[in-house]
């Protein structure tokens, strides 16, 4: 099943700021786990990713696409050339990259465009994981769903789902988002 979200910029930014704002060590390793270990809660709780991104699984652990291209953004990597000016510079009106990793808000986080439950979902990844070195959070963000795929391959998200309690009734939600709706 293809991912059936879809990711939202503007909410990725925000996600990023929210949490370089409340306590993990701002790198992309960092703030790419926390979004991975939210995400994971929030599917599993409410049936959805919290900013609609998409995981691939590397080396050190599961990153979300979306989120890393605004990170790269942000550091100036060669491929932003080929974007849109508007997302090159809300991106970096939001925050910039010291060194290689390192991300530096430039304004504080618009609680705006976050519900409860992604608020609810994004401190409990920050209290459980925030503290966590390198290797711990690679450790913990192996998981079975990063297990079975093969490196620098889009994740599949029934692979996400299996990792959690309710696998059959979330599947059929996410293969079904409006029943007795016709698409």
């Amino acid at each position: 099943m293809e991912y059936p979200f879809q990711f939202n910029i503007d909410k990725g930014i925000e996600t990023i700021l929210y949490i370089t704002q409340n306590g993990t060590e701002p790198t992309f390793y960092h703030v790419s786990k926390m979004i991975y270990f939210a995400d994971k809660l929030h599917l599993e709780r409410y049936g959805r990713f919290i900013c609609g991104d998409s995981y691939v699984a590397m080396r050190n652990g599961p990153v979300p696409s979306g989120i890393y291209d605004l990170l790269k953004i942000a550091r100036g990597d060669r491929f932003i050339f080929s974007l849109p000016a508007e997302l090159i510079d809300k991106t970096k009106n939001a925050f910039d990259v010291q060194g290689k990793c390192k991300i530096i808000r430039r304004r504080d986080v618009q609680l705006d465009f976050f519900s409860d439950s992604d608020i609810e979902c994004l401190n409990t990844a920050i209290q459980e994981y925030g503290k966590l070195s390198f290797t711990q959070l690679k450790e913990a963000s192996h998981d079975q769903a990063w297990n079975v795929s093969d490196e620098n391959d889009v994740m599949e998200i029934e692979h996400i789902i299996a990792t959690f309690k309710n696998v059959d009734g979330l599947l059929e939600h996410l293969q079904d988002q409006f029943p007795g709706v016709a698409v």
